[in-house]
């Protein structure tokens, strides 16, 4: 169903503030009401959209829950080789779009893996980390639980090895072209050339205890309804035609502003990944996700519903994640699914927008070692940010997303920058050697 023409009125401005109101609790009540009168303007009620999201999403959730009851696998696997041979079978792509997450098999070699966590072991040691480790520089990562089990280390030669490798480039750009990269005349980015986004290592050691991370996504906070970029981006679900809209759209996304605070990203990733240097059970604290990329759509819509108090959006607010709760949303809490089994050297992402979270575990058996890499394509955002990280980089400092703790600056053995290739130049904003 789609508003009709004869109740179509012309569609209001939104307010929007390009940084953080000194007032969020009257932004938030503005901004709820311009988007409803938004909405109304189509034709619709705000739950007469919403409705479409909600049985759009229902029926995702669905098949989940029965491919679960099957005991079929909710999460593709993709097979490194078949991405390099441009082999990937389509049923497999289809799944990748319709649930939004994947295993890349044998992404790297186990034994490069392998090889990579123990160079990181003699890094931090040889470095005296643990001696040095002041404990979490924020509080997101606080609940874990282990000591530590984030390391704060981005200059590792295992990291930049995995970040400028001919493997990762290659699955980085298998993973853009799930995107509608380019629409309105403009090329919103370069599936072909990622940024070096720099992140930290999980080290988690047998026997382990660990609280975990509640359900959340990642994607920003009240940006997402206040800026302008933002306000274009989800367009669709701002004037009533919700039925146009599309999670894999990249347009106005990857040049506009973003609330600054401990959780922010600066970059643009099209997936949010890792790659692991251990094998890891599924029952052992593993990732889960809700693998459904239309969940945004309902995530956006719901706090203007008339059960949400004014002053708030089902309890996102700036400097902390955004959260998914059974309170708000329990539909998608239906479909939250873990990874299945992996092995050194696979590798797993999801969607930059997709509700994820990190089961807890008591007494973990085996190890739990990945290093965060993204695929953040290089467009206006990213390039911008890519000038911090090539200071970061090359001083050994901790990048600006992160906390300041910089403890490599005097460290040896870090990756330098005659090291770099033509990638790892290209994804720094450095011109080639």
């Amino acid at each position: 169903m789609t508003a009709g023409t004869d109740r179509q009125r012309a569609a209001p401005p939104l307010p929007h503030w390009e940084t953080v109101p000194e007032d969020l609790a009257a932004a938030i009540r503005e901004v709820k009401a311009a988007l409803r009168a938004r909405i109304e303007a189509s034709g619709r009620t705000v739950e007469e959209v919403f409705a479409v999201v909600e049985r759009r999403v229902a029926a995702r959730v669905a098949e989940i829950r029965a491919a679960k009851e099957r005991g079929e696998s909710v999460w593709p696997a993709v097979d490194y080789a078949d991405i390099e041979n441009g082999t990937v079978p389509a049923d497999r792509l289809a799944a990748v779009r319709r649930r939004g997450c994947l295993v890349v098999r044998g992404h790297f070699p186990r034994e490069q893996a392998l090889a990579w966590d123990a160079g990181i072991v003699d890094y931090v040691e040889r470095n005296r980390f643990f001696e040095t480790y002041a404990g979490p520089g924020d509080d997101f990562f606080g609940s874990v639980g282990s000591r530590p089990e984030i390391y704060p280390v981005y200059w590792s030669e295992a990291q930049m090895e995995a970040r400028q490798s001919d493997r990762m480039a290659r699955v980085q750009s298998f993973l853009n072209s799930f995107w509608k990269h380019t629409s309105d005349g403009v090329r919103w980015f370069d599936p072909d050339r990622d940024a070096l986004y720099p992140d930290r290592i999980r080290r988690r050691p047998p026997g382990t205890d660990s609280g975990g991370l509640g359900t959340h996504c990642d994607p920003g906070t009240l940006d997402l309804w206040m800026t302008r970029a933002y306000q274009r981006a989800f367009r669709h679900l701002f004037d009533g035609s919700a039925e146009r809209y599309d999670p894999w759209d990249a347009a106005h996304r990857t040049a506009g502003p973003q609330y600054p605070g401990s959780t922010m990203c600066s970059a643009f990733r099209t997936f949010q990944g890792w790659t692991a240097l251990s094998d890891m059970d599924h029952d052992q604290g593993v990732l889960h996700t809700v693998p459904v990329p239309e969940a945004m759509a309902y995530l956006l819509l719901r706090p203007l519903l008339s059960d949400v108090p004014e002053d708030d959006m089902c309890s996102v607010t700036v400097n902390r994640v955004f959260p998914a709760s059974e309170k708000w949303h329990p539909l998608l809490m239906e479909a939250l699914t873990g990874i299945p089994d992996v092995r050194a050297g696979d590798s797993v992402w999801w969607h930059c927008d997709m509700i994820h979270s990190v089961a807890p575990v008591t007494d973990q058996k085996g190890w739990g070692n990945v290093m965060y890499i993204p695929a953040a394509p290089w467009c206006p955002r990213n390039e911008a940010y890519a000038a911090q990280v090539r200071e970061a980089f090359l001083t050994g400092s901790s990048p600006g997303d992160f906390p300041g703790e910089h403890y490599e600056r005097a460290w040896t053995g870090r990756f330098t920058a005659d090291r770099l290739n033509a990638t790892g130049r290209r994804g720094l904003g450095l011109a080639e050697a």
